[in-house]
């Protein structure tokens, strides 16, 4: 593999493109082992990364860099300020969605932006998007390889495509939902200032 490739990191660019220029300051929900808030870090000057697992922020920890990781539950921890910038890529189905998403908009500055890439079950109605999935994930794969992430993972999401999107409009009004082909949806939200 000449870069890490796997459906997660496949959406980093939804999550970077999306970074204000303005923003000082990110949490990444979920860090791992690190990934995206290194590439977050190379837009925004203050990066924080939390995860609740000890061995993943170990591997994040080596890399030496100048973020701050957190071994913690977000729902929980006591940051010591809100943030510019949120994103969370498939770690919301590892909480309770409407607990996790009523706290990441309560730690998001008001004219903040918050970008959560999620995994979800499908129903009858998924059925395109998953022979889509099927046909796309066999040409990544064999032109990129897959790595596999080191983190824990949960299978499957507790919620359905259709739910995430109805509750997230429900939390989040203005919300832009977006489902995209490798088994993942997106949020962007901004918060009003």
């Amino acid at each position: 593999m000449r870069e890490r490739w796997n459906h997660n990191i496949h959406y980093h660019p939804v999550v970077l493109s999306a970074v204000p220029a303005s923003a000082r300051n990110a949490l990444d929900v979920g860090c791992g082992e690190g990934t995206l808030a290194r590439a977050l870090r190379a837009k925004v000057p203050a990066v924080t990364g939390v995860d609740l697992d000890q061995p993943s922020v170990d591997l994040a920890r080596r890399f030496g860099d100048d973020i701050s990781y957190v071994v913690g539950d977000v729902l929980e921890h006591e940051f010591s300020s809100s943030f510019d910038f949120i994103a969370s890529v498939a770690t919301l189905h590892h909480m309770d969605a409407k607990a996790a998403l009523t706290r990441l908009s309560s730690l998001l500055r008001p004219g903040g932006t918050m970008v959560i890439v999620g995994c979800a079950r499908s129903e009858a109605r998924d059925l395109p998007y998953e022979l889509a999935a099927v046909v796309a994930n066999s040409v990544h794969r064999r032109s990129k390889g897959y790595w596999e992430h080191p983190s824990p993972t949960s299978w499957p999401p507790p919620e359905t495509y259709s739910g995430m999107r109805r509750l997230a409009t429900e939390l989040l009004p203005g919300v832009e939902y977006r489902r995209h082909i490798l088994w993942r949806y997106s949020l962007t939200w901004a918060k009003p200032a």
